[in-house]
């Protein structure tokens, strides 16, 4: 018996397709898997599941440790399988169809569908760009001081001018490199004194507490860890890197590479997943061993978590904080308003990619722009971008259930995937990750109707 990665299912070797795709496989066909490494291997899916840890992310977990202690914990194991199911589901829709998330959307759906989504999914991205730049530039400004209105501003550009004349795959190591960023927050976990068994325990051992306090975090998490930003990315980075290179089809139109590319989004998508949720367990333990046991309990941002930690745990924990912070952020805000130009651009059938020179594809790098630079203006109004990353977590909340069922309905259609539709484990996988999400959506509704104290 063999496993069929397309489908997660066990079936009987075949010995005519086993010749068949032996004699498909040219010197050619050998060579990037001999040459390449695991980093170059990874890419989509790495990127995502770090940029997941984004400063609004960072100042999520911050609150959940700092509010409930080592307790919330177990939730992180808990959603591993639940993000790696949705995610590789993205990447394979990418890679067989040729085209994203939206793209496939707007092909298959009427045009209000595709229209309603792209709007929740701009003003979430936006809110969360302005939230992820102020965060960023609270943090420079503790560590070096200044006015933290120029680092707004300074950190946009930079942003929007390395995405836009960057060559794409120089612009795509810089990611993955960007991603080591993380990192910093397993260090800010080995200088604190963390009292283990009790951080074991939390997370191994679920413990739930019927309280406002409580569901509301619990909301909080899932909606940060699954989110349609991160589907819309990796679909469209999948589709991405099949485009730039020339010898590349979508996997419906030439499948003899099918086995060895399904298994690389798998790969690429467990090991970003599962970076991603180990660093936002490093931040929940670290802010539970220090914030949550010297009873500080209420946190409003990353950066205000990197302050609290200095007169527990000492400037070296709030500068690595601090650090880590402005790093994701230089990760996240290009996913971000990547995700919206890549959704907005294949909803409307325009020439999309960062892989594409700025006159080619002047309508996309506009999207992309004005994302940031809406970001930008909300730090310049009267409104938290804090504060207003609540609105952001109810609409990211909102718009995700109806997005994965749309990928769950797209994925079993074999107009849409051709052979390679997905069965098996992963199809049942998906859909339990979809209903944890409109569970979501039900708990956020009870936790607004409940007190905030438990």
């Amino acid at each position: 018996m063999l496993l069929d990665v397309a489908n997660g299912t066990l079936r009987s070797p075949d010995p005519e397709e086993h010749m068949a795709k032996a004699e498909a496989k040219t010197p050619d066909d050998k060579k990037p898997d001999e040459k390449n490494g695991l980093l170059k291997r990874l890419g989509p899916g790495l990127i995502t599941g770090a940029s997941d840890d984004d400063p609004s992310g960072i100042g999520t977990y911050s609150q959940a440790g700092a509010q409930l202690g080592f307790g919330i914990g177990w939730t992180m194991l808990l959603s591993y399988p639940l993000m790696v199911a949705i995610q590789e589901i993205s990447g394979r829709i990418g890679r067989v169809t040729g085209h994203g998330i939206a793209g496939n959307v707007c092909r298959n759906y009427p045009s209000w569908v595709i229209w309603s989504l792209v709007g929740l999914l701009f003003v979430a991205n936006t809110i969360n760009v302005a939230a992820d730049l102020g965060a960023m530039a609270d943090a420079a400004k503790l560590v070096i001081g200044g006015s933290a209105i120029i680092y707004v501003v300074a950190f946009a550009v930079v942003s929007v001018l390395a995405q836009i004349f960057i060559a794409y795959k120089r612009y795509v190591a810089i990611l993955k490199w960007l991603t080591l960023v993380l990192f910093a927050y397993v260090v800010a976990l080995a200088v604190v004194k963390v009292p283990w068994p009790d951080a074991l325990k939390g997370l191994f051992i679920p413990k739930v507490e019927w309280s406002g306090a409580f569901l509301t975090t619990l909301v909080a998490i899932l909606g940060t860890t699954i989110s349609p930003y991160l589907f819309i990315w990796q679909s469209s980075q999948e589709a991405e890197e099949q485009r730039i290179h020339p010898d590349k089809k979508p996997l419906k139109e030439d499948a003899r590479t099918e086995e060895r590319e399904l298994w690389r989004i798998r790969l690429d998508t467990m090991i970003g997943m599962a970076f991603s949720n180990i660093i936002a367990i490093a931040i929940i333990m670290t802010t539970a061993a220090t914030l949550h046991q010297r009873g500080v309990t209420d946190v409003q941002s990353s950066a205000h978590a990197a302050a609290a930690l200095k007169p527990i745990a000492g400037p070296l924990a709030e500068l690595v904080f601090a650090l880590g912070i402005i790093g994701t952020g230089l990760l996240a805000v290009p996913v971000l308003a990547g995700s919206t130009a890549y959704a907005i651009g294949e909803g409307r059938k325009w020439p999309v990619g960062l892989a594409r020179k700025p006159k080619q594809a002047v309508a996309f790098y506009s999207v992309l722009a004005l994302s940031v630079g809406l970001g930008v203006a909300l730090n310049f109004t009267p409104i938290d971008p804090i504060k207003a990353l609540y609105w952001s977590a109810v609409i990211n909340g909102v718009l995700a259930a109806p997005v994965m069922t749309m990928l769950m309905l797209l994925v079993r259609r074999r107009d849409v995937m051709g052979k390679l539709v997905v069965e098996g484990w992963l199809y049942w996988l998906g859909w339990a990750s979809t209903a944890a999400m409109a569970l979501c959506i039900v708990g956020m509704a009870v936790s607004m109707l409940m007190p905030t104290t438990s």
